[in-house]
């Protein structure tokens, strides 16, 4: 028989491997979670610069046809 001792060290290696891999799925899932927050505040202070210069494209192509016509 193998002995309860082989069987246990067996089981203690899977169960440390399956918690370190545990810890390393949980750090890159709040590593991409960060990422994606911060992409999102990007993507908000890009909108807002389009909008601002929306607006003025708005005024001068306003100013322009005021002055041509």
């Amino acid at each position: 028989m193998a002995g309860k001792s082989t069987l246990k060290d067996a089981a203690v290696k899977i169960g440390s491997v399956v918690g370190k891999m545990d810890g390393t799925a949980h750090k890159a899932a709040r590593k991409t979670s960060e990422a994606i927050k911060v992409a999102r505040r990007e993507l908000d202070a890009v909108t807002k610069q389009l909008e601002a210069l929306k607006k003025q494209l708005e005024k001068s192509s306003k100013r322009v046809q005021d002055t041509l016509g």
